[in-house]
């Protein structure tokens, strides 16, 4: 199904700071993750695409973000 958007936004939600600095890595927050798509549902967004980036964070340290795409 092609559905054209009048609208995007993109956003990004990452893994924690503390646990990859502490842990070397640390896990995507799913909670957060779901509430930020349940807040943009609840205004009429749609999820169009994502994917995971992996940055590097400060020095030695790489943390993962998932970046997403909405329409509407």
């Amino acid at each position: 199904m092609v559905t054209n958007y009048q609208q995007y936004k993109v956003l990004q939600v990452a893994e924690g700071a503390l646990g990859t600095l502490f842990l070397g890595a640390s896990g995507m927050p799913l909670e957060k993750l779901e509430a930020t798509l349940n807040a943009e549902a609840a205004q009429g967004w749609q999820l169009v695409f994502q994917v995971i980036e992996k940055r590097r964070f400060w020095l030695f340290w790489s943390r993962e973000t998932v970046i997403i795409t909405l329409g509407r």
